[in-house]
């Protein structure tokens, strides 16, 4: 279990532009942090490459499990759970297969799922294909997955986008949960955060 991130000396580039460089940043266990910054500022470029997706053009990403240090790629693999600003979502899979399936992939169970799906409002859904539920709706079932999966570093890109209020104080209470239980939340995002959050601001 991830219990502390360090990021230290971080650069991200676009193609030949640096976007993000000499980036520091310490997170521990119980702990949120808030990304903030202009559009362009290199928000989403710095959790991609934390989660692995982008190789950064300097420092390094530091997980650790107490004082033992993880390799990366293991602390990514096992304990780490990106959501983008795309869902990731299968369009053509009914919402409870696609749930299902990337829940247990991740680790969870199909009672964990349940329970996620049913704190999310999403259980009169899950019989509709995915391409058919609004923004709003798939948004709420990424969350899904995210809540229902023992995963302790959540990367969140705009998690709150497409939600309305009630929404949002559901999702106030997952994070709440996860950080109450050891968790870890890096977020970016141009919304304060429905819990309590480091703001950390990207690109001056």
């Amino acid at each position: 279990m991830i219990s502390a991130v360090s990021i230290e000396g971080l650069g991200v580039a676009r193609g030949d532009r640096p976007l993000i460089t000499g980036f520091n940043l310490a997170l521990e266990a119980g702990e949120a942090v808030a990304l903030a910054g202009r559009n362009g500022a290199g928000k989403t470029s710095l959790l991609r490459a934390i989660a692995g997706l982008i190789r950064p053009s300097g420092g390094r990403v530091v997980f650790r499990s107490g004082d033992a240090e993880i390799p990366p790629e293991d602390a990514i693999a096992r304990d780490a759970h990106l959501i983008g600003h795309q869902d990731g979502l299968k369009l053509s899979r009914s919402a409870w297969d696609e749930v299902l399936f990337q829940v247990l992939w991740s680790g969870g169970t199909a009672a964990s799922a349940r329970s996620a799906c049913a704190r999310l409002g999403l259980t009169n859904l899950l019989g509709l294909q995915v391409r058919k539920l609004s923004a709003g709706q798939r948004r709420r079932l990424a969350l899904a997955r995210l809540a229902a999966s023992p995963r302790s570093l959540w990367l969140l890109d705009e998690p709150l986008a497409p939600l309305d209020r009630d929404q949002r104080a559901v999702v106030g209470e997952l994070m709440a949960e996860h950080l109450a239980g050891g968790g870890l939340i890096l977020a970016a995002a141009h919304d304060p955060l429905p819990v309590t959050a480091r703001p950390v601001e990207i690109g001056g």
